[in-house]
């Protein structure tokens, strides 16, 4: 995992309430372990039509969507079943960052762990995003703010773990490998004294 500090990005808005994590990456999908791939099935449903060509009716089919790293989304995104497929899937397509004024807590943590970063916005400044498609936002992850074009900023909470590992580029996994000289002294110890 690459430290995530700070996005620099135009938005892409995806109205819709409640996206579940069907519709990010359908279930029929998730036969693989890894990662690499799953961005061209991101949204496969909706994005492209029967014949397999894009849909030009989907928000990030549009061209004033491309290459936007920043997904505004509607209320109650990654709802549904806990896959950690559908962070991957949306990282694989591009997408590093998805502001809302509700994120499934599941996804949002699955998110977290896997450098996707699931910010939780006010009901106000998720309106004001929704209403203003294609702006540029700068969202810094050590101050835990995002910037506005006028300079103004919108606040987010991270937890300080999810955060750490964030700026640090590692998951769990890595982070207590990060320890495991002190792991390994710590299990000396108990084991002498046992």
């Amino acid at each position: 995992m690459q430290p995530v500090t700070r996005i620099h990005s135009r938005t892409a808005v995806l109205p819709d309430e409640n996206i579940d994590t069907d519709r990010i990456i359908p279930a029929r999908f998730l036969t693989t372990t890894t990662r690499a791939g799953l961005g061209k099935l991101c949204f496969n449903d909706r994005r492209y039509l029967p014949d397999g060509s894009d849909n030009p009716a989907f928000p990030l089919n549009k061209p004033e969507a491309k290459g936007c790293a920043i997904v505004v989304a509607g209320r109650n995104f990654g709802c549904g079943s806990s896959r950690e497929h559908a962070p991957w899937a949306l990282l694989d397509y591009g997408i590093h960052a998805v502001l809302c004024s509700e994120i499934a807590d599941i996804f949002r943590n699955n998110s977290l762990k896997n450098g996707l970063l699931a910010i939780v916005i006010s009901p106000a400044e998720h309106r004001w995003l929704l209403a203003n498609p294609g702006v540029e936002l700068t969202i810094d992850v050590q101050g835990q703010y995002i910037a506005l074009p006028d300079g103004g900023r919108i606040g987010f909470e991270l937890e300080p773990f999810a955060r750490h590992c964030l700026l640090n580029g590692v998951d769990q996994l890595g982070y207590l490998l990060q320890h495991a000289d002190a792991i390994e002294a710590f299990e000396s110890r108990v084991g002498k004294a046992a």
